[in-house]
């Protein structure tokens, strides 16, 4: 029997493979001057005669978009090809100036890589055929109840990455995970901002379905989908659809369809050109790029450690999965962790995890302050950390003082004694309110004495109602058992 049996549906074995394209953090665009930044600039305001594609326009490679590729490259497990070289793909849209869009075919920057995800606690490995450097397209609008069509093109010429998956996913679980983890491994690589919202990745998502595991079936390419939800949505319902399909005694037409977010369900949209289609040439106005060992190798050195990195680190810890996925998740948390990591114990690396994944994750939920913002600095947590683990404040105070922290900075010691949360562990002291309290409950200490210990946790709490929370608890319990005993 197949391995790949357990993800048959209905007898169905689903393959997915997944084109993604990610905008490249440049200032500037693939081949021109023009700002890179369209998020909130008006409509055809980061233009030039480049983009517009005008007579005689000479496009230059922006190289910053090469190191980004190189990169990614390295960030795939891989390393960027010495000779890569692109050409011109052709196809007539509005939002295309040029009436092509310049690309790679032949010699992509990137062959091969990996990309490793976990699903239901098992691992698989995402081959990748190709990355490929490319410029985007231009941006068309269709306002609602209008016969016409708006066409914004400070988009287009944006260095955008083309990573192109085998079909190496068997699950609509799988194609979501895949796609969580590019945009990881795009924002630790630095490679792009990774913003689903304003488009900087957007998924096409090919599936087919076949009963026989070393036959594919037919294909269907679901566009432009931005967001992990609509990655699983999309997934889901191909799968079923072209089941439903086949089931019926139909045949699965290989086309392009769109995903509709409202009814949660894909729409056809066209047929799906092949590369003859493209009539694709090599593009005669860029020279090929050529890289050697020493850029590949000046580039691995700036590299920062990948998700994996950190997970294998925070699973030393003993923490709870959803505490290391937090972690990993929330970029500046994670790379925070690994500064911690560098000088703190176990324990202490352990307890701050904990403080980030709840109590700070907390705060940012509550808009209070976010994660770019937080001031995070390695000496104020494990110094909070020790006052902790030497009982000078309680697990509430901690609380109290790591949030003064994260949203102003500041010493721990410091906004302790400012806010009188320091733990009084003065033995005489501490003596004198348990002789108080057990004095004003006779019962309880009585039922200490027969053993009931739910009752030491009563004088405890109360010791610390007569200390104004000050009391060292610990401290507390040890004395009221000794003065009990006697």
């Amino acid at each position: 029997m197949s391995d790949l049996t357990q993800y048959e549906v209905d007898g169905y074995l689903p393959t997915i493979g997944i084109e993604c394209h990610v905008q490249l953090k440049t200032k500037t665009k693939l081949f021109s001057g023009s700002g890179n930044d369209a998020r909130e600039a008006p409509p055809n305001t980061l233009i030039s005669h480049i983009d517009l594609g005008m007579p005689g326009a000479l496009p230059v490679l922006n190289e910053k978009a090469v190191e980004y590729a190189t990169r990614a490259a390295l960030a795939f497990n891989t390393e960027p090809q010495k000779y890569s070289h692109f050409e011109r793909k052709h196809y007539f849209y509005p939002d295309s100036p040029n009436g092509y869009q310049i690309t790679q075919l032949e010699k992509p920057i990137v062959v091969g890589g990996t990309v490793a995800i976990t699903v239901d606690g098992v691992k698989h490995v995402i081959q990748l055929n190709r990355v490929q450097l490319e410029a985007d397209a231009g941006k068309s609008t269709h306002p609602a109840g209008a016969d016409y069509t708006l066409v914004d093109l400070n988009r287009a010429g944006t260095p955008l990455l083309e990573i192109v998956s085998e079909a190496d996913m068997h699950s609509a679980e799988q194609a979501k995970a895949y796609a969580h983890e590019l945009y990881l491994l795009m924002r630790y690589a630095d490679v792009s901002d990774a913003n689903l919202y304003y488009g900087n990745m957007r998924f096409d998502v090919n599936v087919s379905v076949s009963k026989d595991h070393k036959q594919l079936g037919i294909r269907t390419e679901t566009k432009n989908l931005n967001s992990f939800k609509a990655v699983l949505g999309a997934a889901e319902y191909e799968i079923e659809r072209q089941i439903e399909v086949l089931e019926k005694g139909g045949r699965i037409d290989q086309e392009t369809r769109g995903w509709d977010e409202a009814k949660q369900k894909t729409v056809s949209q066209r047929g799906k050109e092949d590369a003859h289609d493209y009539r694709y040439f090599p593009e005669p106005d860029i020279p090929p790029v050529v890289l050697d060992d020493e850029y590949i190798a000046a580039i691995r050195k700036t590299m920062p450690p990948m998700p994996d990195v950190l997970r294998g680190k925070l699973e030393g810890l003993n923490l709870d999965d959803s505490v290391i996925e937090t972690l990993v998740e929330e970029m500046p948390a994670g790379r925070f962790m690994f500064k911690v990591l560098e000088t703190a114990k176990p324990d202490e690396a352990k307890r701050i995890a904990n403080w980030l994944a709840s109590d700070v994750q907390a705060l940012i939920g509550e808009e209070k302050v976010s994660w770019d913002d937080a001031v995070l600095e390695v000496e104020a947590f494990l110094q909070l950390s020790k006052l902790v683990e030497t009982s000078q404040i309680s697990s509430t105070s901690a609380k109290a003082i790591l949030f003064v922290i994260v949203e102003h900075g500041g010493g721990p010691v410091v906004i302790a004694k400012e806010r009188d949360l320091l733990q009084v562990s003065d033995e005489g002291e501490i003596e004198k309110i348990v002789q108080q309290v057990i004095k004003a409950n006779p019962q309880a200490a009585a039922d200490v004495r027969r053993g009931e210990m739910k009752a030491i946790g009563f004088l405890v709490g109360q010791v610390m109602k007569e200390s104004k929370g000050k009391a060292n608890p610990g401290m507390a319990q040890q004395l009221i058992r000794k003065q009990i005993k006697s």
